[in-house]
């Protein structure tokens, strides 16, 4: 018995011992896993915090147009006017509600939205106007603070994104719509301000009503688990992901303020896609899909909102309006359910069609060549990632009427001008007096972000550069005056190396004397050569940089005929210089940045430095004016009324490589550049193929004549330029000529009978 029984003693006695071995394996693995999830807690932790402290957005720099001021007198066509609206995100209407506008012929009733400028609020307004023979005929403000000047909100034509290309219009909680946030949770989670993160008690509920509709209506998350989705995980459906986006949603709510994570969730939601740009935010997504802002929508407009959480593409409601209406009414559904809407208003909501507009109000960049200028002329004082994330305001210089001109015209003028379609063109407009670029178009196909020829393609500029060596001589008023007699006669130079070079004529012809006016209006290549080796090549170097010429300038005698090579943004701005009486005038884009609360932080203003003698440049003006009535600048009038009074240069390099052309009227100056990319001929000239994209250009927008102030120490006489001397009114070869004081030619011819054939020139009451 007892041996029977020893057996099993011993194995009673080993039982307790392996229990009490997988007790402690238990322990001893559970303590692991508190450990780790403890670990793996604090990590969780740091992730949290680390985005939600300081900047938690990289908010894109927003670039806006200048604004389109509107008063009595103001230079606008209908057409323009309604351009404008569009593409600051007006819609058509009845001009009641703020952002639309109704059009009644040449009447306009409209009403603006306001808009936070640099320099102070500019208050909503309903106005009136009536537009006629491009201008404003007569405006009235109909609601609103009465003002005799009004500014329209500025387009929004690009931003300067960062490298995610997410984009965003960030909101403050208390500017949200209170119908908007109380719709969001009763939509995504009633129960927001009482959970802890998660909601057991919101996942049944998703679990009942998804049964009860056959299929996925309501969703369990919490917003603060969206938001965590959104912010640090991916969208992957693995239960480990699911786990942690419990764990960080906890782990949010223990750190932050519920109103905190509300507004962060506001700015944060994904609602769309506008190309490779990102849209975040119920901010930007009103903008983008209304055109207007929060606080203009209405109840089944916000519903739409709200309804685009569950799947901004699905829902899309410029591609899939029927899926997008379906998901709205359901939405306006629960807005009845809760009190937010009475029966009415839910009815006249699914009444209302979509409300979206035709195309996104915030797109690509619009006018990328431009908005490549502005980014170099910001990299001045700014650093990229700041751009790409601070969210500035630049409130820029571009004119979009003048820009879509510009590049209708460059699209319109290439097929036109050769049928070869490697033609290529660059157009650059300015103001005369302030060098603010109004518009740049960077070739053929604006729309096009690669290569922008109006700031990166160099090329010689050919005759272009002729004004500055008639300029260089006629600031020697002792020597050179516009009736000098110039030589136009073949020469040649030998170098000390034993090469020769022998300038000639466009046209191979040589003209003997002939006044210095003529051969710059005609663009003798002899005469310039001349004068430009006479008075030194160094000093026209220096008249080139002092007017903002870049980069090398060649010390060879071609470089007298244009071999210095410029960008047409550099061309317009030694011409800027020309227009404004020797005033270097930098050209410039920006107007204003400020932060994102609009606090102001540059102000872009005009910075003027004079680096020519006044009276000089007013004789060379006077030349080119003579150029377009006279010279190689004379097609212009194919375009343009023959009583507008212009100045302009042509200019072609060899085998018509490069043609270009720059002039301006009283208020604008502009650049045409035309030619290949591969440099190869063209067959064309400066008035063949860049001064018919210039004045069909300048023949689109208003134009006043140029007709410069007379400066001190300039005084007009009829001479005899072909004998350079002195006359009266009755010479047939009589004309006004201006001279520096002193200057004046000491011989004088008399003549005697009736006026000649050039007194009723242009010229006779030009400058008096």
């Amino acid at each position: 018995m007892t041996r029977s029984r020893s057996p099993k003693k011993r194995k009673s006695g080993r039982k307790p011992a392996a229990g009490r071995t997988l007790l402690r394996l238990l322990l001893r693995t559970g303590l692991l896993a508190v450990f780790l999830l403890a670990g793996w807690m604090v990590y969780l932790d740091a992730q949290v915090t680390s985005r939600f402290e300081g900047r938690r957005f990289e908010v894109p720099s927003r670039v806006y147009a200048r604004p389109l001021e509107l008063y009595e007198g103001a230079s606008v066509s209908a057409s323009a006017l309604a351009r404008e609206l569009e593409l600051a995100g007006y819609r058509q209407g009845d001009g009641r509600r703020a952002g639309t506008y109704r059009r009644s012929g040449r009447e306009f009733v409209i009403n603006t939205r306001g808009f936070e400028f640099p320099d102070g609020h500019e208050a909503r307004r309903r106005l009136r106007l009536t537009l006629g023979d491009g201008q404003v005929r007569s405006m009235s403000v109909l609601e609103g603070q009465r003002s005799s000047i009004v500014r329209l909100e500025p387009a929004h034509i690009g931003g300067i994104y960062p490298e995610h290309r997410e984009d965003r219009v960030l909101v403050q909680l208390e500017d949200v719509p209170r119908e908007l946030l109380a719709t969001l949770l009763v939509v995504e989670d009633r129960d927001f301000y009482d959970h802890f993160g998660v909601a057991p008690t919101a996942i049944a509920r998703a679990m009942v009503a998804n049964l009860k509709a056959g299929g996925i209506v309501q969703g369990g998350s919490t917003l603060t688990q969206q938001l965590v989705k959104n912010f640090f995980l991916t969208r992957e459906q693995t239960l480990v992901r699911k786990a942690n986006e419990a764990l960080m949603s906890i782990l949010l709510e223990l750190h932050y303020d519920k109103n905190d994570i509300l507004e962060t969730y506001l700015n944060e939601v994904y609602l769309g896609q506008a190309g490779n740009r990102s849209i975040h935010g119920f901010g930007l997504a009103s903008q983008f899909y209304f055109g207007e802002s929060l606080n203009d929508l209405a109840a089944h407009q916000i519903a739409l909102l709200v309804a685009m959480v569950k799947g901004p593409s699905y829902y899309n409601p410029r591609r899939n309006p029927g899926r997008a209406t379906e998901r709205r009414n359901l939405v306006i559904g629960q807005m009845q359910q809760a009190g937010l809407l009475s029966q009415a208003e839910a009815s006249a909501a699914r009444g209302s069609g979509l409300g979206v507009t035709p195309r996104p109000s915030f797109s690509e960049n619009r006018y990328p060549a431009f908005i490549d200028l502005v980014r170099r002329h910001l990299a001045r004082d700014y650093r990229e990632e700041d751009l790409q994330s601070e969210g500035l305001r630049i409130f820029t210089t571009l004119n979009p009427t003048q820009q879509e001109v510009a590049e209708k015209t460059v699209r319109e003028q290439l097929p036109r001008i050769t049928g070869n379609d490697s033609l290529e063109a660059a157009l650059v407009v300015t103001t005369k007096d302030s060098g603010e670029v109004l518009a740049l178009v960077g070739g053929k196909d604006p729309q096009f972000a690669g290569f922008n020829r109006a700031l990166d393609a160099r090329r010689p500029i050919g005759s272009l550069i002729k004004p500055f060596v008639y300029l260089t001589a006629l600031q020697q008023p002792d020597r050179y005056t516009l009736v000098t007699p110039v030589q136009d006669r073949a020469f040649a130079l030998e170098f000390d190396d034993g090469r020769r070079w022998q300038p000639s004529n466009y046209d191979g012809k040589q003209r003997g004397e002939v006044p210095l006016h003529r051969a710059l209006s005609h663009s003798y290549n002899l005469p310039v050569v001349r004068v430009g080796l006479d008075v030194g090549i160094p000093r026209v170097q220096e008249t080139l940089r002092a007017f903002g010429a870049q980069g090398a300038i060649p010390d060879f005698p071609s470089m007298l005929l244009g071999t210095p090579a410029l960008t047409p943004v550099e061309v317009a701005q030694v011409y800027q210089g020309l227009a404004t009486g020797g005033f270097n005038t930098p050209l410039r884009t920006i107007r204003d940045v400020t932060s994102s609360d609009n606090e102001r932080l540059s102000r872009y203003n005009l910075e003027v430095r004079q680096v020519a003698d006044a009276a000089a440049v007013h004789l060379v003006q006077y030349a080119m004016q003579e150029t377009m009535q006279e010279g190689t600048g004379r097609s212009a009038y194919n375009w343009l009324p023959d009583s507008l009074s212009l100045a302009g240069k042509t200019g072609t390099t060899d085998d018509g490589r490069d043609a270009w052309f720059a002039g301006f009227s009283d208020n604008l100056l502009a650049v045409a550049w035309v030619g290949r990319d591969d440099n190869g001929p063209t067959a064309l000239t400066g008035a063949t193929g860049a001064l018919p994209v210039w004045a069909s250009m300048m023949s689109a927008v208003p134009q006043y004549g140029f007709s410069p102030v007379v400066p001190d120490g300039v005084n007009y006489h009829w001479v005899d330029s072909e004998r350079a001397a002195l006359t009266n009114e009755y010479c047939d070869n009589a004309r006004l000529v201006p001279f520096i004081a002193g200057s004046e030619p000491e011989q004088r011819v008399e003549c005697e009978g009736n006026i000649g054939g050039q007194i009723r020139s242009w010229f006779e009451g030009l400058f008096q």
